[in-house]
C-alpha cells in the first residue's frame, strides 16, 4: 500500500481539472504538496479556492513549469531539490491535447503535444526515479487515457502520446520494482475538463460537436477512483466504466470496438445535422 497521509507529492498540470481535485482530494487525505502549473498566479488563485473548502494537509510550494522543453523539466527538478524534501510520489498529470486529421494540424502543435504528454513524464521520472532507487520507496503515477488503448480518427497525435505513456509505464515498473519503487497508469474517459476545449484544426473538425455530455465523466470521480489504485499500488487503473470497457473490447474484440465506434460516429453525426436543421431560418 502506498501511505498519502504525510507523503510529499509533485503534481504537474495542477492548474488543471484533474489537478484541481488531485489537489483537493489529497489535501483532505493529509498530503504534502508542491504543485506546478505554467501560470503560477492562476495555480495561486485556484488554491485559495479548495483551502477555503479543507484546512487538511500542506502545500509545500507552488513552482512555475513549463514542461514542454527539456530546460523546462530540468528546471522543475532543481527546484523541487532545492526544497530539500524527498517527493514520495510523483503525479505526470500535464497533458495537452489538440484533434484533426494528421496532415492538417500543425506540426509546431503536436510536437508541443508530444513534449508535454510523452517526453515530460519521461524526463520527470527519469529525474526523480533515481532519489526513490535510491531511498528503495517511491511512486510514479502517469496519468494517460482511455485514447491509450483505442485511438479514433482526430486523435491520432494525442493516442500516440498516451499510448507511449502506457509503453513507458509498464517498462518502468519491470525496471524498478526491485528497487520498491511503484508505478502506476491511469486511463480515464473524457471528463468534464477543460481539455474539452482543446484546438481543432482542418476537415475533421468541420462541424464536430464533440462527446455527448451523458457520456462525459465526473472529474471528482475519477481522481478519487484514481486515488484508491494508486493506494492499492496497481499498474493500471481504468477509473470510469467507459474507459474500463474500452480497454476489455480493445484486448478481445477489437472488431466489436470499431462496430460501436462507428455507430457513435453516425449518431453524432447524425445530431449535429438535426441540430443544424432546427437552427435554420424559415423561408
Amino acid at each position: 500500500m502506498t501511505q498519502l497521509q504525510n507523503s510529499v507529492v509533485l503534481i504537474t498540470g495542477a492548474a488543471g481539472g484533474f489537478g484541481q481535485e488531485l489537489t483537493r482530494q489529497l489535501l483532505r487525505a493529509g498530503s504534502r504538496l508542491i504543485l506546478t502549473d505554467l501560470d503560477v498566479v492562476i495555480l495561486q488563485q485556484q488554491l485559495i479556492k479548495i483551502r477555503q473548502e479543507t484546512v487538511a494537509g500542506e502545500v509545500l510550494a507552488c513552482l512555475v513549469a513549463d514542461l514542454s522543453t527539456a530546460a523546462g523539466c530540468d528546471l522543475l527538478y532543481k527546484q523541487v531539490q532545492s526544497l530539500n524534501t524527498p517527493i514520495d510520489v510523483l503525479i505526470n498529470n500535464a497533458g495537452i491535447a489538440v484533434f484533426g486529421r494528421m496532415d492538417e494540424v500543425p506540426s509546431e502543435q503536436w510536437e508541443r503535444l508530444m513534449q508535454i504528454n510523452l517526453l515530460a513524464p519521461m524526463r520527470l521520472s527519469s529525474l526523480f526515479v533515481a532519489d526513490m532507487v535510491v531511498r528503495r520507496s517511491g511512486h510514479i503515477v502517469n496519468i494517460s487515457s482511455a485514447a491509450g488503448w483505442a485511438a479514433t480518427a482526430g486523435l491520432a497525435h494525442y493516442s500516440a502520446s498516451k499510448f507511449g505513456l502506457r509503453g513507458f509505464s509498464e517498462g518502468l515498473l519491470d525496471e524498478v520494482k526491485p528497487y520498491n519503487v511503484k508505478v502506476t497508469a491511469v486511463y480515464p474517459f473524457f471528463s468534464r475538463t477543460p481539455i474539452l476545449q482543446s484546438k481543432r484544426y482542418g476537415t475533421l473538425a468541420e462541424n464536430l460537436e464533440g462527446v455527448p455530455d451523458n457520456l462525459l465523466t465526473d472529474p471528482a470521480a475519477v481522481m478519487r477512483r484514481t486515488i484508491q489504485g494508486i493506494e492499492r499500488n496497481q499498474l493500471h487503473i481504468f477509473p470510469d466504466r467507459i474507459a474500463y470497457i474500452t480497454h476489455l473490447l480493445k484486448r478481445f474484440t477489437p472488431w466489436l470496438l470499431d462496430w460501436m465506434n462507428s455507430r457513435l460516429k453516425r449518431r453524432i453525426n447524425r445530431d449535429t445535422a438535426r441540430s443544424h436543421q432546427g437552427s435554420s431560418p424559415t423561408p
